[in-house]
């Protein structure tokens, strides 16, 4: 995956992109990051990328010629990328929806400052608006992080198991369920006497059960969303007697 990133600061991507997985997805080659100041495409010899909202108003817009001229460039060889903004009005962030750009090929990052984006870049550049959360930020740089790395840990071989990735917590459309490592006895606080037993299938069953209770406990708007098999349903139906 190629993944390009439009930042009028470029260097806050230094130390993400620097460490940990997406560092080592870099060296598997899974994935290639190139962060741009944007404002090397401003036609101007000041490299200006925003002036005053036509109309009045607190704050500057970015200039639509800039960015369509930054993903002009960009997408000379790949026609096919998806152009994503980062901003409070657009759709709010998913697993699904991580799951759904990892499978593309080139990604490109429009990450804004200022009151916000002249509407025409939204209109005729934009192919997803995404926000991370119903608050603010001063720019959308630690919103393509978050994205970035979200859809990064998904790529084929990226983590060292393949299967922690489909396991995860919203993976699944469920909470997942607790871990525990050594010692089995911490502190008089002792690890569930099934995940010693040996017997993978009560194992398993243990999982399933917890992770239905933990998400009816956490988060039960999600058990509305997902189809639960009949083996699914017969726990969840167990843990809701144990709660009355």
């Amino acid at each position: 995956m190629k993944i390009d990133v439009l930042s009028l600061f470029p260097p806050m991507f230094e130390g993400v992109f620097g460490e940990s997985i997406l560092k080592k997805a870099q060296e598997k080659e899974a994935v290639q990051f190139n962060v741009i100041n944007f404002r090397q495409y401003s036609d101007n010899k000041h490299q200006t990328v925003d002036d005053y909202p036509y109309g009045g108003g607190a704050g500057m817009v970015l200039k639509p010629q800039p960015i369509f001229d930054a993903v002009a460039d960009l997408t000379k060889e790949s026609k096919q990328a998806r152009v994503i903004l980062l901003c409070p009005q657009g759709e709010k962030y998913t697993q699904p929806k991580a799951e759904e750009l990892a499978k593309e090929e080139h990604l490109i990052f429009i990450c804004g400052h200022y009151e916000g984006y002249d509407e025409r870049i939204r209109e005729h550049v934009v192919t997803d608006e995404i926000s991370i959360g119903d608050f603010v930020l001063t720019g959308g740089e630690l919103g393509a992080m978050v994205v970035i790395d979200s859809v990064v840990r998904l790529l084929p071989g990226v983590l060292g198991n393949d299967v922690s990735a489909v396991k995860d917590s919203h993976s699944t459309g469920l909470l997942e369920h607790p871990h525990y490592t050594r010692p089995a006895d911490f502190r008089g606080m002792k690890v569930p006497d099934v995940l010693m037993s040996g017997d993978h299938q009560k194992i398993e069953r243990w999982r399933e059960r917890e992770t239905l209770k933990r998400t009816l406990t956490r988060r039960p708007d999600m058990l509305e969303k997902i189809e639960l098999t009949t083996e699914q349903q017969r726990l969840l139906a167990e843990v809701k007697n144990e709660e009355k």
